[in-house]
């Protein structure tokens, strides 16, 4: 089992900027994916940023704007937001692809709300 706890969402003005934390544990020696994913009212869970391996990419809406990272020591998946707008608002989720059953695994998922 992988247990994933975000953390790090606020309330931020448009063009701020938050870092997101996601804290993995158990069982981690299989996992080969990283992900972060939002989802907003009326809106489709959408897949933000991903690590495989060594390559990262990013949903071309926070191409430019957002750094996903990770500390393979502490196992903490980070993503930097900067230059925020109103559209990305949303909670936040960490996942993480594995090869194990079942193979996903999800946080609880954090709120970043952008707004004056």
């Amino acid at each position: 089992q992988v247990q994933l706890v975000e953390s790090g969402g606020a309330l931020v003005q448009p063009g701020g900027s938050l870092r997101l934390s996601c804290a993995a544990s158990g069982d981690l020696s299989r996992v080969y994916a990283w992900n972060w994913y939002r989802q907003s009212p009326g809106r489709q869970r959408e897949l933000v940023a991903y690590i495989v391996g060594s390559t990262t990419d990013y949903a071309d809406s926070v191409k430019g704007r957002f750094t996903i990272s990770r500390d393979s020591a502490k196992n903490i998946l980070y993503l930097q937001m900067v230059s925020l707008k109103d559209e990305d608002t949303a909670v936040y989720y960490c996942n993480v692809n594995a090869h194990t059953n079942p193979p996903r695994f999800w946080g609880q998922g954090t709120q970043v709300t952008v707004s004056t």
